[in-house]
């Protein structure tokens, strides 16, 4: 099922055929250092991490991580999507590209549609944005989303993560 379109990329929901590319995705060294490992490494490991993830994120929140792929040729290039936590009241927003596809805007496209989709078709109240305090390149492009860092927070069995959020509608600045 289709999410949302922007002009370069498709947003959809996953399917145990895309197995393949979570297994990718999990595996990448810069998922592994600055997410986490999540100890897939099998393509049956995938599908249950699919099923209990993502899929049933759908059923029990009515959203979850998506897989981002190009609009032309429909490849699959990563996931954006927004995951509801337990150790967190609110829903954050969270990406991960294949390197391949690094530096070409994509993140930045999907995460903002996806941001938008979360605030004004699913209504969601806030979206948070949990990252590694050492991830650079996410940090910056929370930013230009116009997040902001707003305290640090432990994550269950990982390392302390930052928490951004974005300002409140009131205390924005005017377009």
């Amino acid at each position: 099922m289709i999410v949302l379109e922007t002009d370069r990329l498709l947003v959809r929901h996953f399917t145990f055929e895309d197995s393949e590319l979570i297994l990718r995705i999990l595996n990448e060294p810069s998922f592994l250092q600055n997410i986490g490992d999540r100890g897939v490494r099998t393509l049956e490991q995938a599908s249950t991490y699919l099923r209990e993830g993502p899929i049933k994120s759908y059923e029990m929140h009515g959203h979850g991580a998506y897989v981002v792929a190009l609009k032309e040729s429909l490849q699959p290039i990563g996931l954006c999507g927004l995951i509801k936590r337990d150790a967190f009241e609110d829903v954050d927003i969270g990406y991960a590209l294949l390197p391949e596809f690094w530096s070409k805007g994509y993140a930045l496209e999907a995460a903002a549609a996806v941001l938008d989709y979360g605030l004004h078709t699913l209504r969601l109240p806030k979206i948070i944005a949990l990252v590694s305090p050492a991830n650079a390149g996410s940090i910056k492009l929370l930013e230009k989303l116009g997040f902001a860092f707003a305290r640090e927070a432990q994550m269950p069995g990982a390392s302390a993560v930052a928490v951004y959020e974005l300002p409140e509608p009131s205390k924005s600045p005017q377009r």
